[in-house]
C-alpha cells in the first residue's frame, strides 16, 4: 500500500506533471460555465511552469539538500564495504537495448568502480530493483555486473540486492544482506540530492553509513542569481528538489527516516 500511495503522491509531487494536469483542468473548464475560472487556473499554471523552469528556483531547492553532508574523506583505514544505491541505470532500455544504459545519474557508477579500484579489499555491494509502479520490469542490480566488469572490476566482488522498490527497501534489505558489525565502516554512495532521505532510512534501520555523496546538481551560490536557458532544465531541477523534500516529509510521518532533514 506504501509503495502504491508513494509512487501516486510521487507523481503529482513534481510541478511538471501538477501544473500540466492543472494547466489542463482550466482548458477544460474554459468550455464549460466556468470559462473565466478556467483562464485563471491555465493562466496561472503557466506562470508557475515559467517560473519553475526559467528561474533559480531549482537550485535554491536542490542547493540545501546538497549540501546536508560533504564529501566524504578517508580518515583512518580503509571501508570494510562500498554501497551503492540505484538510479543510474534504465533497466528496460539495456534490457531491450542488450547493454547497460546508463543515464545522468551516472556518477554513482563511476564513482562504484573508483572505490573497488582504490579499496580492493572492501566489499561492492549495489541495491536496486525496480521502482516502477505498473507492469513487469527487470531490475537495474542485473546490469551491474556486466557493467562493472567493462570497467575492469571482477565479477565475483560485486554482491547485488534486487529486489528493493524504494529508499527505505535499500536500506532494510541491503543490511539483511550484508549483516554490517559494529566498529565496520561502509560507505554509502548516491547522488547528493539523495543523501538526506538515504542516510535517515539507513539509520532508522539500524546500519551505520559514511556518506560518499556524489552527482551533485548544483555549484556555489552564485548559481542561486544564474536563470535557466532552458525550460526543460530549470524544471527538471524543481522536480528533483520536490521529489526529494516530499520524500523527506513522507518517509518521516512514516517512520522510514530517522528525522526529517537527517544530518552529519
Amino acid at each position: 500500500m506504501f509503495f502504491t500511495l508513494s509512487k501516486v503522491v510521487g507523481f503529482f509531487a513534481l510541478p511538471s506533471n501538477l501544473l500540466i494536469v492543472l494547466a489542463l483542468i482550466g482548458v477544460v473548464l474554459m468550455g464549460t460555465r466556468l470559462a473565466r475560472c478556467g483562464r485563471r487556473i491555465t493562466g496561472t499554471a503557466v506562470l508557475l511552469l515559467a517560473i519553475a523552469g526559467l528561474s533559480p528556483l531549482g537550485t535554491a531547492l536542490v542547493r540545501p539538500l546538497e549540501q546536508r553532508f560533504p564529501p566524504w574523506t578517508a580518515g583512518t583505514g580503509e571501508p570494510t564495504g562500498i554501497v551503492v544505491l540505484g538510479g543510474a541505470i534504465y533497466p528496460s532500455l539495456s534490457a531491450q537495448r542488450g547493454t547497460p544504459v546508463i543515464n545522468d545519474g551516472a556518477e554513482r557508477m563511476t564513482i562504484m568502480a573508483d572505490l573497488a579500484r582504490r579499496f580492493p579489499n572492501a566489499r561492492i555491494v549495489f541495491s536496486g530493483g525496480s521502482g516502477k509502479l505498473l507492469g513487469s520490469h527487470p531490475d537495474e542490480a542485473q546490469f551491474v555486473v556486466p557493467l562493472l566488469q567493462s570497467f575492469g572490476i571482477a565479477a565475483g566482488r560485486i554482491e547485488t540486492e534486487s529486489v528493493s522498490r524504494n529508499t527505505f527497501e535499500n536500506a532494510t534489505m541491503t543490511k539483511a544482506l550484508v549483516r554490517p558489525e559494529p566498529g565496520q565502516r561502509w560507505l554509502l554512495v548516491t547522488s547528493a540530492f539523495h543523501m538526506p532521505r538515504a542516510v535517515g532510512c539507513f539509520r532508522r534501520a539500524g546500519f551505520a553509513v559514511e556518506p560518499y555523496p556524489v552527482d551533485w546538481q548544483t555549484g556555489g551560490a552564485a548559481d542561486l542569481l544564474s536563470p535557466f536557458e532552458a525550460v526543460s532544465a530549470g524544471l527538471g531541477l524543481t522536480d528533483i528538489a520536490m521529489r526529494e523534500w516530499t520524500g523527506l516529509l513522507i518517509y518521516r510521518l512514516t517512520g522510514r527516516t530517522s528525522a526529517l532533514f537527517p544530518a552529519p
